[in-house]
């Protein structure tokens, strides 16, 4: 009989080896409409999953919710149903002026100033994304012409931190280029439970703007964000469906 994960509430005998990890529920559905034969498979707590076909490979997409805890507990329920391959498809701030709202940012590695990924190992250990899903989501992202930058971001915990500005400035001084709160959680417990991730975000907040006050205009459909969010999505399930081949 099959085990059900205690939050995503998914049996460990799904059989889908793929999977696409935006925090935000009501984007699974924007995902799910770019799927073959979607399917509504759970919804419990903040984490909403559908499964379907991108060019014939199976693709699971599941919310994580906001922040490195819930994020976490996704990663590791995910790697005990099977899960091999995971990108995030996020939303970040601009740590760089060469950044434009809807651009989309491959992490390479994420600064750990999170609390959850430091329950997992010492911060000498590296939040790095896997090489072949990063390659991948380069081809991928160069293929569909999308306006892209490899570089560093910065998780952290705080988004109404009132330090936040001078920490800004001090990551963007080290050629940190993006802000977010969730990949450097999924850098670390993806490569301690051997999955492969990777994590794509898109900038909706530009350099030197406010981060909260964003986000909350992209929530309201502001068209450079909203076109990034439609070029992750289709950049996340080529690059996974690349490697699958």
């Amino acid at each position: 009989m099959a085990e059900r994960m205690a939050h995503i509430q998914l049996p460990d005998d799904l059989g889908i080896e793929n999977a696409i990890l935006p925090g935000d529920p009501a984007r699974v559905d924007r995902v799910a409409a770019c799927l073959e034969q979607p399917r509504q498979l759970m919804f419990n707590r903040e984490y909403k999953s559908v499964s379907g076909l991108y060019h014939g490979t199976p693709m699971l997409v599941i919310s994580t919710g906001m922040g490195g805890p819930s994020t976490a507990i996704a990663v590791e329920e995910l790697s005990r149903i099977g899960v091999r391959r995971m990108i995030r498809i996020g939303s970040c701030g601009a740590l760089s002026p060469r950044l434009n709202l809807g651009d989309l940012v491959l992490v390479q590695g994420a600064v750990r100033d999170d609390g959850t990924s430091a329950g997992y190992a010492p911060v000498a250990y590296p939040a790095m994304a896997d090489y072949e899903v990063l390659t991948a989501c380069n081809h991928a992202a160069e293929a569909l012409k999308a306006p892209h930058t490899i570089g560093l971001a910065r998780s952290h915990d705080c988004l109404y931190g009132v330090n936040n500005p001078a920490l800004y400035e001090e990551w963007s001084r080290r050629g940190v280029i993006a802000s977010d709160m969730e990949t450097a959680t999924l850098f670390v417990v993806g490569r301690l439970r051997g999955v492969q991730c990777g994590s794509i975000l898109n900038v909706v907040a530009g350099f030197h703007k406010d981060v909260a006050e964003s986000v909350g205009q992209y929530q309201s459909g502001e068209e450079a964000t909203a076109d990034g969010e439609h070029r992750e999505i289709l950049t996340a399930l080529e690059a996974l469906a690349l490697l699958n081949r």
